[in-house]
């Protein structure tokens, strides 16, 4: 192991893999550089761009995101079979650093029921593709699937073969949430002093959330010896999520009396990373999320308050500042300049470029003819909604609609798409907002099915903006969008319509890779 990684965590992001790969969280080939380029700003040390041979459209976004982001390592998952390997690094042949993380499950309970594979077999199977990464790429990463229900004795002589094929990282995953940390940190101990020439190499962890110990888990790990942790933004990810980047990198910076070792991360590009990837996904970041809820730095209780007044040390143990959250509220109105605007933005974290800003700016000027006063938090959702991300191929032109008592609702859209085409559907509903979702699918052509349907206050006051947040099912697969406005109808409507171009996109662009047994199999490291 290089001398430098000794004294810090290597963080590795797998949002683009692992967090995809969430039921609603599908992202298009834009999407994913976007915040691939998110995760460069931040400073993260690798970046899991995905799963090369899950699909075509799998391996474009890693070939696009290895050449066009520079600084982190880009790595591809592969199973441990030669074509996987192969896609792998083809995939990432053009990164400026470039890695292949191939993994293969050996516990007792996955050897028997899903590979039905002797442990000699794995064995070699694990070696030989290790070996044929090594081939592509200096940069080789071996994760055991289901490492933290495997017997000791068995993963650590897999650990020993891989090491000697020439594995660089060696991740243990908690691939099912089943460990805790007393228990896990005693796994690492164990390799350490069982398995020759473990202090050569980097050791990972890699912990799902199914028991709300995701982060306990990998904090014990990196007490226990381990170097690199993997983890997502907002903990998106499989079933309850994986572990929290930011919940991780903050506990070791706030806690580096304890732990004694740090990371990387630029922690005030925390935030803004956190508001893209919960705008891109459509998972909205629940309020009492540590380190990037809108309640973890909040203060209601009066004696809170009170000690809050004398000394912010004396409930705050971090400063909003250091994720990247400003504590002013700075309010905006119709007649403040492009100048206030853009220094707003600065200090909010966010960094557009001039074709970003304008739009943003654009839609801040919408907003304020029909809002008194602006706040930060309209302005996060005007960013959010006006970035990098094409909004089409539908746009909604106009929304009208009524409803009263005793009545019957009616909607009526008219929506225009990126070919020309124009759309009008009027349709009745229970309420208006049953009615708008109806016209829109009438107008788009789909038939999609309402799961669940959330609003939530942007910012405050009677002319406050609402956050509409659905989930939809389409095809047997679940679709997250949001909409804001100031009426809940047309947020509701734009929320749906952001689902329609989301399901649009990913039709496009190739990516549906859900039927593939490659995808399969990445979803449960």
């Amino acid at each position: 192991m290089d001398e430098h990684t000794q004294d810090r965590v290597i963080i590795f992001d797998t949002t683009l893999r692992d967090g995809e790969q969430a039921p609603g969280c599908s992202m298009t080939l834009r999407e994913k550089l976007r915040v691939a380029s998110a995760l460069r700003d931040l400073n993260v040390d690798v970046i899991e761009a995905g799963f090369a041979a899950a699909s075509p459209g799998d391996f474009e976004s890693v070939q696009a995101i290895a050449e066009e982001i520079k600084g982190p390592v880009i790595c591809s998952l592969a199973r441990c079979h030669p074509e996987d390997v192969a896609r792998a690094a083809a995939a990432v042949k053009p990164a400026e650093k470039s890695r292949i993380h191939v993994f293969v499950a050996t516990s007792e309970i996955h050897r028997n029921l899903k590979l039905q594979m002797a442990k000699e077999e794995i064995i070699r199977r694990a070696v030989e593709s290790v070996q044929v990464a090594r081939e592509h790429c200096d940069d080789v990463e071996f994760s055991a699937e289901d490492a933290s229900r495997t017997e000791h004795a068995y993963l650590a002589d897999v650990v020993q073969a891989v090491i000697e094929a020439g594995a660089g990282t060696i991740n243990i995953p908690d691939t099912v949430g089943y460990t805790v940390p007393a228990e896990f940190a005693e796994t690492f101990r164990y390799l350490k002093q069982n398995v020759k020439d473990i202090n050569d190499v980097v050791l990972s962890v890699h912990c799902h959330d199914d028991l709300g110990m995701a982060v306990a888990n990998s904090l014990a790990a990196v007490n226990a010896g381990a170097r690199q942790v993997e983890c997502t933004i907002n903990g998106i990810g499989e079933r309850a999520g994986n572990c929290s980047l930011e919940e991780m990198v903050m506990a070791l910076k706030t806690r580096a009396d304890f732990f004694k070792i740090g990371t990387n991360i630029d922690t005030t590009r925390l935030y803004p990373t956190s508001r893209l990837v919960s705008s891109i996904t459509g998972m909205h970041v629940p309020r009492n999320k540590a380190i990037v809820g809108e309640n973890a730095f909040a203060h209601e209780a009066g004696i809170h308050q009170h000690g809050m007044l004398k000394d912010a040390s004396t409930y705050e143990i971090m400063k909003p500042e250091d994720v990247g959250l400003s504590r002013s509220n700075l309010v905006l109105g119709k007649h403040s300049g492009r100048h206030a605007f853009r220094e707003r933005v600065a200090q909010l974290g966010f960094d557009l470029d001039d074709d970003e800003l304008n739009r943003a700016f654009t839609e801040f000027k919408k907003l304020a003819d029909r809002k008194k006063e602006l706040f930060d938090g309209d302005l996060e959702a005007i960013i959010m909604n006006s970035g990098g991300t094409p909004a089409g191929p539908w746009t909604m032109d106009e929304l009208q609609f009524s409803a009263g008592t005793g009545v019957s609702a009616s909607a009526t859209v008219r929506l225009s798409h990126t070919d020309g085409r124009m759309a009008d559907e009027t349709a009745d509903g229970d309420g208006p907002v049953e009615a708008a979702f109806k016209a829109l699918d009438c107008a788009a052509g789909f038939s999609m099915s309402l799961k669940n349907f959330e609003v939530r206050s942007v910012t405050v006051g009677e002319d406050a903006q609402g956050e509409v947040t659905v989930t939809v099912e389409y095809n047997d697969h679940n679709y997250r969008g949001h909409g804001i406005s100031t009426d809940i109808v047309e947020a509701g409507a734009l929320a749906y319509l952001e689902v329609i171009n989301r399901i649009s996109r990913r039709r496009n662009s190739g990516i549906d890779n859900s039927n593939s047994a490659a995808a399969k199999d990445a979803a449960v490291i």
